[in-house]
This record gives structure tokens, C-alpha cells and sequence, in this order.
């Protein structure tokens, strides 16, 4: 599962009017199914140069995928089918772990609260928990 997007090399997705960029990426940028088509639509433009094509995968930009998921998301790793994120509910919150089902779109957060960085990446990197 993925789509191709344009983005500006200085940050931001192209909106669907091909002039402005979003600097979140959603329902409003343009998105293509294939490669070829978004190249279409760069070599189309004028100002070409400052843009590149830019791939959206549920690991690199799960929001998209998954619009429950709040928060900022500060790691992903895919895990039996699941995207399995590090999230921090709110800047300065405990860290949480967040399983995003790819069939479903259904997100979980579970109940424990990670205080820094060091021990939620643990519990991240051995998946120590139930999915």
C-alpha cells in the first residue's frame, strides 16, 4: 500500500491546486497511484526544479493512513501486518506504543506510559508486549 506525492525541497506536499504546499500531508495534497503519473505532473509544471516525488507508505507517514492516530509519531516498524508507532499523545505527554491495523485501520494505543525515550525504544525494538 502506497502513493506517490509532490513535495517542495523545502518542506511541504503540493496542494491540489499545483501552486501552494501543505506542510502536513493530507486529503488536500495531490496524491498519485503510480510513479508515471506523478512524474506527468512534474514535468508538467513550470517550476519543476524545487520539486521531487516523494513515496507515502503507512511507515513513513502513518497519519495518513490512519487518521485516529494522534499525536506526534516519532518511530514506526512494521510487525505481522501491523504498523507498530511510537507516539507522544501530546508535547511534554509520556511516550506511547500504538498498533495500527492495516486491514482494519484501526488504531490501538495500549495503557502503558513510557516517561523518556530510552524505555519506550526498548519495549519498541523487542516488541515486549501483546499484540
Amino acid at each position: 500500500m502506497k502513493i506517490f506525492a509532490l513535495q517542495s525541497l523545502a518542506g511541504g506536499f503540493l496542494d491540489e491546486d499545483l501552486k501552494n504546499f501543505n506542510k502536513v500531508f493530507d486529503d488536500w495534497c495531490v496524491q498519485f497511484e503510480s510513479l508515471e503519473d506523478a512524474q506527468l505532473i512534474l514535468d508538467s509544471l513550470t517550476d519543476n526544479g524545487h520539486i521531487k516525488i516523494v513515496e507515502i507508505t503507512p511507515l513513513s507517514y502513518p497519519k495518513y493512513f490512519f487518521p485516529k492516530l494522534q499525536g506526534i509519531t516519532h518511530a514506526t516498524r512494521e510487525h505481522e501486518g501491523k504498523i507498530i508507532c511510537i507516539v507522544e499523545p501530546q508535547m511534554g505527554m509520556s511516550f506511547r506504543i500504538a498498533i495500527c491495523d492495516l486491514q482494519t485501520k484501526k488504531v490501538r494505543v495500549l495503557g502503558t506510559r513510557y516517561k523518556n525515550t530510552l524505555s519506550v525504544e526498548v519495549a519498541f525494538a523487542n516488541l515486549a508486549f501483546e499484540l
